[in-house]
């Protein structure tokens, strides 16, 4: 916008609106709006900035009018608005009056100023004033244009790179893919044609923000939708993917019409369909796996190219042990732990991955010494001990609280030997409970402390042998003081055992029980209970598939 602009004649003004409004791609209302108040302001700095001096332009002739504004006030109407009389402004009621009889406190009188003249320095101002309002309707226009396009692969060139991020021009705006977004020794330099997906739009201080990416596994999942007709369509559904970008990657789908393969279909006739997107994600490797409402199947689907021949699952803590040849060792872990890494990420699940042989020795074990417990807990010779830990009986807790039926029903078992192994079970459990109690009186954990929500006696005592006490000073920790953590000092890693490090705890129940302990102590209040989100049996499959990478 020059400064000509600004004292152009009619019909320049509204050609200067035009090309600006072309230009940037915003309202030629909104520019000429801007020019009056480019107008407005030089009045205000000429006349004096006490007046209430309006400035208009005819969108359809050009002409620019100048008008001072006075308004009929009277106390009342200055004690409302909190201020006081400008002669500038305002008029007196009673002075109003006497040149207007039908005069009332809020009518408004208008003079027509004389046509201006713009010095230099008022030229600039107004320069900057249209630059300014010009550029903020652009960016306004920039967030409403792309802020609902969360999710969809754009088009670009790359205009430059900076530190490794890559600024894209996207026609109407600029995107960025930041180094973490990108994909690895993938090198794209200024004039590159390239897509990427949009994950994020915010509204900043400079401008709208919006963030690209080439490296999540929604972009892999759209590029699918383009290059796969049926997936597009809902008919093939893509349940999840995992992304080790620029290396491998592993995608889940599943068919919705039976007589279409799903894995087929992405691959394409010849593996036309899955080269293109492979060749988009810079030689990507992809594995199509078939999606399966059965974990175990699912699980041993992920874990491909390898050949699986067990699978244990613990719902409860989000675990599976998947028992492999010793020939296949090897390919189900992966180059540096790839394979289980993403398999791990697709399902959901952690895996664990052992040989036959190691689970053989483990299992070995375990029950070497579930019957060495039951043989002391329960005073019970060695075969009792051993039909017990064969039955699947784990803990002494599993006998004693067991219905006494079932555990009379086990073969050799009478209904008298099952109330007295109950009997033996609890007894050896109070007792074990009674040294627990002492020792934790001993260490000083206060009682309070028993009281929050998921500690146990032995979690108390693990507690208290790490100086934390009382129910204070369980909720004045963080996680990392349960869990532990590292700590680099001289360039090596150095670990720092947490006081419940034995017990392993997730990073969601180490939360949890510091929650708890906040609430106990009434420090917070508790936390809401979420309530579950019924999915939508109308809303179309592909914004069901989206929220999988959410």
């Amino acid at each position: 916008m020059t400064v000509t602009g600004v004292s152009a004649n009619r019909a320049e003004i509204l050609q200067i609106a035009d090309a600006v409004a072309r230009e940037k791609g915003i309202d030629k209302q909104l520019v000429i709006e801007a020019m009056s108040h480019a107008l407005q302001k030089a009045a205000r700095s000429r006349y004096g900035a006490e007046h209430d001096i309006r400035a208009d332009i005819d969108p359809k002739s050009g002409e620019m009018t100048l008008k001072r504004v006075m308004t009929v006030v009277d106390d009342a109407a200055l004690e409302a608005q909190g201020r006081p009389f400008n002669p500038a402004t305002d008029i007196e009621l009673k002075d109003a009056l006497k040149r207007d009889p039908e005069a009332f406190p809020g009518k408004t009188y208008v003079d027509i100023l004389p046509p201006m003249e713009f010095g230099r320095v008022a030229a600039q101002t107004a320069k900057q004033v249209i630059n300014h309002e010009v550029r903020e309707a652009e960016r306004d226009n920039q967030h409403e244009l792309y802020k609902d396009r969360v999710g969809e692969i754009v088009n670009g060139v790359v205009k430059r790179v900076e530190y490794g991020n890559i600024v894209i021009d996207l026609g109407q705006a600029e995107g960025v893919i930041r180094r973490a977004e990108s994909i690895p020794r993938e090198n794209l330099h200024q004039g590159d044609r390239t897509r990427a997906l949009i994950y994020d739009v915010r509204r900043e201080a400079k401008g709208p923000q919006i963030f690209l990416s080439r490296a999540r596994p929604e972009f892999m999942a759209k590029l699918f939708a383009q290059e796969v007709p049926e997936v597009y369509e809902g008919i093939i559904e893509i349940k999840a993917g995992a992304r080790d970008p620029g290396s491998r990657a592993k995608i889940a789908v599943m068919s919705h019409d039976s007589s279409i393969d799903p894995v087929g279909a992405c691959v394409g006739m010849r593996g036309a369909r899955v080269q293109a997107v492979v060749g988009e994600m810079q030689g990507e490797k992809i594995d199509i796996i078939p999606w399966s409402s059965d974990p175990a199947t699912f699980i041993v689907n992920a874990l491909q190219p390898a050949e699986v021949s067990k699978v244990v699952l613990d719902p409860e803590q989000g675990r599976v042990e998947v028992v492999v040849g010793e020939a296949q060792l090897s390919l189900a872990i992966g180059r540096r732990g790839q394979n289980v890494r993403l398999a791990s990420q697709l399902t959901g699940w952690q895996i664990d991955i052992m040989t036959e042989a190691e689970e053989s020795e483990r299992r070995q074990k375990e029950f070497a010494a579930r019957t060495a417990l039951f043989m002391e807990a329960l005073d019970a010779d060695e075969m009792m001990a051993q039909l017990l830990a064969t039955e699947g009986f784990v803990t002494v807790e599993d006998i004693a609280y067991i219905d006494t039926d079932d555990l009379a029903n086990i073969e050799g078992f009478s209904p008298e030997l099952a109330e007295e192994l109950q009997s033996r079970a609890r007894s050896w459990l109070e007792e074990v409970a009674e040294k627990l109690d002492a020792e934790r009186r001993e260490l000083g954990v206060e009682d309070d402390l028993l009281s929050v929500p998921g500690v146990t006696l032995p979690m108390a005592i693990l507690l208290g042998k790490g100086g934390i006490k009382s129910l204070e000073d369980l909720a004045d920790v963080v996680s990392d003081d349960l869990r532990g953590w590292f700590e680099t000092k001289s360039g090596e890693r150095v670990r720092h055992p947490g006081a419940l490090e034995s017990m392993q705890l997730s990073q969601e129940d180490a939360d949890a029980l510091i929650i708890n302990a906040r609430v106990a102590a009434g420090w917070i209040e508790a936390p809401p209970e979420p309530e579950a989100e019924e999915e939508d049996p109308d809303a179309p499959r592909s914004e069901r598939v989206e929220d999988v990478f959410r």
